[in-house]
């Protein structure tokens, strides 16, 4: 049977309405998504037992809010029962807290589309490392997955059918529930602090806790129904003298469009303002999470416009980079070997950033997963990967944790706004602010806005942009590729004088497939991975890029383009040129 499946390390998604409509609230899911499920319980369950080398494996089982998750994970749980794995069933739950739990048991199996579509779903699978499975060991079960698709017959199909009229839906386990949620605030406080022992954390939190009764501080979320509404949220920031202010706050009850991007941001900022308006002067930042509360995107209340306005997904994740690198010295003036992982289209922000902060910058191709072993990768290497990240999806990843997660996001500003210069010594802003030459703009009482005037500015494509969503008719996208080369050097080469008078005076290629980055490349097929044209100035210096790749989670290929500077009408020129090279190249 055909699966209709966009397989990816990743995670794996489609549209899983019997409708078919991506947009549909129906928690019917029709016949063929229930084999579907069905066998990918059966896959893992083959995959775990080897991989714990166990007969009775334990997984912990969670889905986010759609409305289809209840039947997937009915025909999910009832798969892998049969198989003898033990399954810890948490209802729903937010893609970091299950992560964190599923540390205390083999793996887990988590259902959800992330930011897509409500009429969507998909599967996210993992160990017990608290992220999603590394690249070669997410191939082998999506290959298992494929064969069972294809050797099942329609006769086996009708049996499997009728053996799942009967089941009935499995509720979801309070004490586990309430384990995971423990299990979760404890890993937080973790990753949040950077430090393991509880003594230490303390110091940390009671700093926090200290600036925040100086100065108090409301965050405004925005839950959109998504898994946060039955997270850790309410009761965890509360307990560090924060105030919360959550609306759109019951698990399913989904308002409006999932993706966290400056186009659903208004609910928040319009929260924002108006609690501003009634004298709550302490509303001053706000989060949206995504469907399964692994990604938040910030609004922040800007005390020079009056206004609360959002911050764009690469902002957000420069904000939070220099906010760690410094909470590094912060916590050890004599900091070394910082490192920053980042996927390729993640804005060059963040190498000035990094730079100024003594930090080095690896890439790795899209893909939560590729950034996550990459920065494994340089971990084991000796370096200090505190945090790393999809820039251009915004969020971040904040070590120990293995996965966004807006909590970890909101405390990275908290953590630069609170922690100012005490007898520990200097705070995070004063540190980035002595580090990258700007100590004349360092103030005793700044705001987040002040901090923002302080980063690189640049003008990059937001990913949700319909100027970054292209439709190509080549399947073969190494091949694409390859023309794009031919197509690109001939059109450079045309536009030379123009390219100068923009002070563009070169380039480079840039490639990147999994966890490895190859710069200067002269075969630009590498398949599916990402390519960037890093252009630079007269002084060789890098000055913009384009970048395109074919997205794992959905049809669809994404390009965008990244200049140095307030520079709009460039970056649009850039990804203009851009997209008619590349419809030239797709033929």
């Amino acid at each position: 049977m055909e699966h209709n499946m966009i397989l990816s390390a990743s995670g794996w998604r489609k549209i899983f309405t019997e409708n078919k409509d991506g947009e549909s609230t129906t928690k019917e899911i029709g016949n063929d998504n229930k084999i579907l499920s069905y066998l990918i319980g059966t896959t893992f369950s083959e995959y775990i037992k080897s991989a714990s080398r166990k007969n009775n494996p334990e997984v912990v089982i969670a889905t986010d809010t759609r409305p289809t998750g209840a039947e997937i994970a009915r025909v999910i749980l009832n798969a892998c029962t049969c198989s003898d794995i033990k399954c810890i069933y948490l209802g729903y739950a937010a893609a970091p807290e299950i992560m964190a739990y599923a540390k205390n048991f083999d793996g887990f199996i988590y259902i959800s589309a992330s930011h897509n579509p409500i009429g969507h779903n998909g599967i996210k699978f993992g160990l017990s490392d608290g992220g999603v499975l590394e690249g070669s060991e997410a191939k082998k079960v999506i290959e298992s997955f494929k064969k069972k698709c294809a050797d099942i017959s329609e006769d086996e199909q009708k049996v499997l059918l009728k053996k799942l009229e009967g089941i009935p839906a499995v509720g979801a386990a309070k004490y586990y529930k309430k384990q995971s949620l423990k299990s979760y605030e404890k890993f937080i406080r973790h990753v949040i602090s950077g430090c393991e022992k509880p003594a230490a954390q303390k110091v940390v939190f009671n700093e926090i806790k200290k600036a925040c009764k100086k100065n108090p501080l409301t965050l405004v979320c925005d839950m959109n129904g998504s898994a946060r509404a039955d997270s850790i949220d309410k009761k965890f920031i509360p307990s560090c003298k924060i105030k919360l202010e959550a609306f759109n706050n019951v698990p399913g009850q989904i308002v409006h469009a999932i993706i966290p991007e400056p186009e659903n941001l208004v609910h928040c900022a319009d929260r924002m303002q108006q609690m501003q308006k009634e004298g709550v002067t302490s509303a001053l930042l706000g989060y949206m999470p995504d469907c399964d509360g692994d990604r938040g995107n910030i609004v922040f209340w800007n005390d020079k416009t009056k206004k609360a306005e959002p911050i764009t997904a690469q902002e957000v994740f420069a904000l939070c980079v220099m906010a760690e690198l410094s909470f590094e010295y912060w916590k050890n003036p004599s900091a070394k070997d910082l490192a920053v992982a980042v996927n390729c289209p993640t804005s060059m922000r963040i190498d000035e950033i990094a730079a100024s902060l003594g930090a080095k910058v690896f890439r790795a191709e899209v893909g939560e997963a590729n950034v996550v072993n990459l920065a494994r990768e340089k971990r084991a290497e000796g370096f200090n990967v505190r945090i790393f990240g999809e820039g251009s999806n915004g969020g971040n990843i904040t070590y120990p944790s293995a996965v966004r997660d807006p909590v970890a996001t909101i405390f990275a500003m908290v953590k630069v706004l609170s922690l100012r210069d005490t007898k520990y010594g200097d705070g995070l802003f004063h540190i980035w602010c002595k580090k990258s030459g700007q100590e004349d703009k360092y103030k005793d009482d700044f705001t987040l806005a002040d901090i923002i005037e302080t980063l690189p500015a640049y003008t990059t494509t937001g990913v949700s942009e319909t100027r970054a969503v292209l439709q190509v008719k080549m399947e073969d996208k190494g091949k694409l590729k390859e023309n794009f080369k031919v197509e690109f050097e001939k059109f450079f080469a045309d536009k030379k004088a123009e390219f100068e008078a923009d002070g563009i005076f070169g380039w480079t290629c840039c490639l990147t497939n999994g966890t490895k980055e190859t710069v200067g490349e002269e075969n630009w097929n590498n398949a599916n991975g990402g390519l960037k044209i890093k252009f630079h100035d007269k002084n060789k210096k890098p000055f913009a890029f384009i970048w395109m790749r074919p997205s794992g989670t959905e049809p669809v290929f994404r390009v965008m383009c990244d200049v140095k500077g307030n520079n709009p009408e460039l970056e649009k020129k850039l990804l203009r040129w851009e997209t008619e090279v590349l419809q030239k190249a797709d033929r």
